[in-house]
């Protein structure tokens, strides 16, 4: 635990798990040393990597070193101005390679991702923001921050469930971030990640509890055939149905956290139309969905 910001996970390595056999010892070497040389080449670009096509490329460039194929939406962002508050279920550090390969946009992550090995270099000079969760009162700082962001069109990236699942039906949504949606009229994007292996369900990624950055590139590279899938839900535009945060943070959370029917709930317990939702692009397929193993 490190603050009054954490949030308890019972998700630890050992549900991390192969679907399918793993890749012989000698394609997992040439893995290892595909994933390194991409890794010098993103870190060479130093604060260029920032840029929205280098980004998407270093991106794309390391999940190929994996052999790990990206399906699903072509668009994350509602493109009308004003950026897009983009909340996703949170697997895997592969969670941002994912987000970038598809559409860059500035994530907002906890502070302890900045010290990662590998990722953590990447994420600071893609110009991600940290979060420090030891110190509350930094809080409404950080939704001010992501308000000026978006309010500047650029669209930012959040994990609200605040650390990571073994599966993409688990947790709950924590609501600060969603308060700076509602401050600047800026439209949601419930995103899933799923991750699988030839179209079984896998929990192969999942970087969980004590789990070591090194131990999950381990079973990254054994992998065989590992997708991650990005479904983009429709957006939710706060305005529209005068939803607060907490309305907000459950609205999204059962789209992104289950795919299940979308509506808020009032405070006196009545549904609200679901005319707060529209699609920006065209709905990509339902993936397929893992049991929930932690509720």
């Amino acid at each position: 635990m490190n603050g009054p910001w954490d949030v308890s996970s019972d998700c630890t390595p050992d549900c991390a798990a192969h679907a399918l056999p793993r890749v012989p010892a000698a394609r997992m070497a040439r893995r290892g040393a595909a994933f390194a040389r991409t890794v010098r080449r993103a870190l060479t670009d130093g604060e260029r990597m920032a840029e929205p096509g280098r980004l998407r490329t270093h991106a794309r460039g390391l999940l190929d070193a994996l052999d790990i194929q990206v399906e699903g939406a072509a668009a994350l962002t509602a493109g009308d101005g004003i950026g897009t508050l983009v909340v996703v279920n949170h697997i895997s550090w592969l969670d941002i390679l994912a987000l970038l390969a598809v559409e860059p946009v500035t994530l907002l992550a906890k502070r302890e991702v900045g010290g990662w090995p590998v990722v953590g270099g990447l994420a600071r000079r893609a110009g991600t923001h940290f979060i420090d969760r030891t110190h509350p009162r930094r809080l409404p700082h950080t939704v001010r921050e992501v308000s000026e962001l978006l309010a500047a069109g650029r669209s930012v990236a959040v994990f609200p469930q605040a650390t990571t699942w073994c599966t993409a039906g688990a947790g709950t949504f924590r609501r600060a971030t969603f308060q700076a949606a509602i401050d600047v009229g800026a439209p949601v994007r419930p995103v899933t990640l799923g991750y699988s292996q030839q179209g079984l369900p896998s929990t192969v990624a999942a970087f969980c509890g004590e789990d070591t950055f090194a131990g999950s590139l381990r079973r990254v590279l054994g992998a065989r055939a590992l997708t991650i899938r990005v479904t983009a839900h429709p957006l939710v535009t706060p305005l529209d149905a005068g939803l607060d945060r907490r309305e907000l943070a459950a609205l999204a959370a059962r789209a992104a956290l289950g795919g299940r029917p979308v509506a808020a709930v009032t405070g006196g317990g009545l549904a609200r139309p679901t005319a707060a939702l529209r699609p920006a692009v065209p709905a990509p397929p339902t993936p397929q969905q893992d049991t929930p193993v932690h509720v």
